[in-house]
C-alpha cells in the first residue's frame, strides 16, 4: 500500500513539473541570443566613446565587446552566410565610428542612420536563424532599449525596424517597457534582484521621449546615459550568469 502511494505521489509531482516550468521560467541564453546582447553592447560602447569625450577606457570596452560578439558567433552552431555577412558589416561600422575625428562635423550627418541599420540588420539575421525560440530575449530587449537611449542622448534618434512592429527590433520604450514589465512579472521570486534593478532602470528608459523630435526627456530632466548603461549591463550580466 505504501509502495503504491509513493508511486502515486511521484507521478503526481512529475505531472506538475511542466506547469511549474511554464509559470516560472528560468533564464537561459543561447549563442544566438548572446549574439543579440553583445551586438547591442558593442554599439552602446561606441556611443559612450564618442559621447563621453573619446576616453580610452570606452574604446577598450568596445573592442572587448567586439571580441565577445565574435566569440558568440564562433559558438553558434552552423551560422548561415547572411549572419556572417551582417556581423562583418556591423563590426566595420563600429570601427568606422570610432575612427571619425573628435569634432561633431567629422562624423557624416547620415552615419547614425547607417549605424542603426547595421545593428538592426545583424539582430534581424540572428533572430531569423534562431527561429521562434524567443523565450530568453528579455536581456536583449533591455540592451536594445539602452542603445536607443544612448543614441538619443549623444547623437540623435535611433531608427527602429519599422517593418517589424511585432518584434522588439521595431519597438521603442512605449511598447518595450510594458512588455518587459510583463515578462518580469512572470518570473519566479528567485529573480527578484533582477526585477529590482529593472524597476530602477525603467524610470529612465520610459522617460526617453521617443515620440518627440526634440532631443529632451519627457520629464525635462537631463539624460543619464552612463547610469543607464551601467545598470543595463549589470542586469544582463546577472541574467547570463544565472543561465550558466
Amino acid at each position: 500500500m505504501r509502495h503504491r502511494m509513493r508511486i502515486w505521489l511521484i507521478a503526481l509531482f512529475i505531472g506538475w513539473l511542466p506547469a511549474l516550468a511554464e509559470s516560472s521560467p528560468e533564464p537561459g541564453v543561447s549563442p544566438l541570443q548572446s549574439l543579440q546582447i553583445h551586438a547591442s553592447r558593442a554599439t552602446s560602447s561606441l556611443l559612450l566613446y564618442r559621447g563621453e569625450g573619446f576616453q580610452k577606457a570606452h574604446l577598450a570596452r568596445m573592442e572587448e565587446d567586439i571580441r565577445a560578439l565574435a566569440a558568440a558567433l564562433q559558438a553558434t552552431p552552423s551560422p548561415n552566410a547572411e549572419l556572417r555577412e551582417r556581423h562583418q558589416a556591423l563590426e566595420a561600422k563600429l570601427r568606422e565610428g570610432a575612427a571619425f575625428g573628435f569634432a561633431e562635423d567629422d562624423m557624416p550627418w547620415g552615419w547614425p542612420l547607417e549605424l542603426s541599420k547595421a545593428l538592426r540588420d545583424f539582430l534581424t539575421a540572428a533572430r531569423s536563424q534562431q527561429g521562434g525560440n524567443t523565450r530568453a530575449e528579455l536581456p536583449a530587449k533591455v540592451e536594445y532599449l539602452a542603445v536607443q537611449y544612448l543614441s538619443r542622448a549623444y547623437i540623435g534618434s535611433f531608427e527602429t525596424a519599422r517593418e517589424q512592429p511585432d518584434t522588439y527590433l521595431g519597438q521603442d520604450e512605449r511598447q518595450l517597457v510594458p512588455a518587459i514589465d510583463a515578462e518580469f512579472a512572470s518570473l519566479g521570486p528567485q529573480l527578484a534582484p533582477l526585477k529590482t534593478r529593472w524597476d530602477f532602470l525603467k524610470v529612465a528608459l520610459q522617460d526617453m521621449n521617443s515620440a518627440s523630435n526634440n532631443f529632451s526627456t519627457a520629464s525635462g530632466r537631463p539624460f543619464a546615459p552612463i547610469t543607464v548603461d551601467r545598470h543595463t549591463r549589470s542586469l544582463s550580466d546577472q541574467w547570463m550568469a544565472r543561465a550558466r
